[in-house]
Order: structure tokens, then sequence, then C-alpha cells
């Protein structure tokens, strides 16, 4: 029987070890580009944390000392990943978290 030589096997993949599929891996790379980003990271937070973990933009900007322009840039690059659904009601529109979306990152690591 040949031996193989120790260095070979600490660098040798872990059996069963394959690398995340690429477009999966593509997939959550946006998802993680769109979190980031300091704002976005607070604004999941609070739709996540209101009542009915659901957020109206006019109820973001105060808090966070932003224009509602910028609230809506950044509420738009988290729809856009699919993290966060839109629900326009009247002329407000309501933000909620996309509660499967957000598992893909969290799958990530399982």
């Amino acid at each position: 029987m040949t031996k193989i030589p120790l260095q070979l096997l600490e660098c040798a993949p872990a059996p069963g070890a394959e690398p995340l599929a690429r477009t999966s891996a593509e997939s959550i790379a946006e998802l993680l580009k769109a979190v980031a980003d300091p704002t976005r990271l607070q604004l999941l937070a609070m739709i996540a944390k209101a009542e009915k973990q659901e957020s109206c933009v006019c109820d973001l900007t105060g808090p966070l000392a932003l224009t509602q322009p910028t609230v809506s840039h950044h509420l738009k690059k988290l729809t856009d990943v699919g993290l966060i659904s839109r629900e326009r009601r009247g002329t407000w529109v309501w933000y909620s978290i996309n509660r499967d979306r957000w598992g893909q990152i969290a799958n990530l690591f399982n």
C-alpha cells in the first residue's frame, strides 16, 4: 500500500465538501451586498421590530434623521433583491420583511 505524504492529506478537501452552486452563490452575494450598508441594516431592524412587522416609509425617516428620498432609495435596494416586500396603501407604501428570502442568508451557514 502506498503512503500518502502528510502534507497532501492536510490540504485535501473534506469528504463530501462541495462548493455552493454558482447561481446560489451569486444570488446570496446580491443579498449580502444589499445588507452591507448600515442604513439598510437599520431599516431591516426597524421593520422587523415594528407592529405587525411592517412599516410605512413615513415612519422610517424620522428615527434615522434621513429624508424621504434617501430612505426610499435604500428601501428600493432592499426590495430589488427581494429582502422586503412593498404594498401601496393610498399614497403611502408599506414594507415588510420577506422571511423566505431572508432565510437564504441564514441557511448559508447551516
